[in-house]
């Protein structure tokens, strides 16, 4: 069950937390992956290493999401390795901790870029090679702050996080004519340095609200797996909240 193996995958953003895991869990699962950086190649590098150990060949590219050239380029050079990609994971995201009040425009284009414009880049770089073969799997990974906004005032990640939820909904109809499914994930709190960034008084409030309390970046990953498998294959234009049930819908 959820078998992967040979099923080409690139994880944006996967050189730490969220999407290092699920880089890694795909391998474990069979999986071929690619693995994305923007500028830590010294911890991508390390992700590399995992997956080798578990005896595959992994891909290391170096790219900027927000940048329509390098995106391109990223997937011409997946096109002359692989061919193709069967599963994208539009991982990559960044946010700022801050309020409207000291949010520049420039922030706000920032993270818009990385979290939306990447997700707009290489969904449709993905969906053009995914066409072709009539399949594949597209995966966001969003943010429970799609839903219910941020804790700490930052408009351009609760933003960007609806907007991706938003786009995998309308990228979904456009796909299935392709049998590509499309959909998202809205983590809630997750172990990840963006998370443990935050005073430890207010990471104490904050999961003090969750039954389940903090989660692991390995729940985000079996959902992504489960997500890319077959067994999934009439799900589309879905949201799976994995937030502990800090919020029930």
């Amino acid at each position: 069950m959820f078998e992967l193996t040979g099923k080409k995958v690139l994880v944006t953003g996967s050189s730490r937390g969220i999407g290092r895991e699920i880089a890694i869990t795909f391998a474990r699962q069979g999986a071929i992956v690619a693995v994305n950086y923007t500028n830590n190649h010294s911890e991508a590098m390390k992700v590399v290493e995992e997956i080798k150990r578990l005896a595959t060949e992994p891909l290391c590219i170096k790219c900027n999401v927000a940048d329509e050239k390098e995106v391109e380029a990223m997937f011409a050079y997946i096109k002359k390795e692989w061919g193709y990609i069967d599963i994208l994971v539009n991982n990559a995201g960044t946010n700022i901790n801050q309020d409207i009040f000291d949010t520049s425009y420039d922030d706000w284009k920032k993270i818009m870029g990385i979290n939306i414009d990447g997700t707009f880049l290489c969904s449709k770089q993905a969906m053009q090679m995914m066409k072709k073969r009539n399949y594949g799997r597209i995966i966001n990974i969003s943010s429970l702050a799609a839903h219910q906004g941020t804790t700490n005032g930052s408009v351009h990640y609760g933003a960007s996080k609806a907007g991706q939820i938003g786009f995998g909904k309308t990228l979904a109809r456009t796909a299935a004519q392709y049998s590509i499914t499309v959909n998202n994930i809205a983590p809630g709190l997750t172990s990840t340095e963006l998370l443990n960034n935050r005073p430890k008084e207010e990471l104490d409030k904050l999961a003090s609200g969750v039954p389940l309390g903090i989660g692991k970046v390995s729940d985000i990953a079996a959902a992504a797996v489960f997500l890319a498998s077959d067994e999934a294959g009439y799900i589309t234009g879905q949201t799976i909240d994995v937030n502990g049930g800090w919020l029930m819908r």
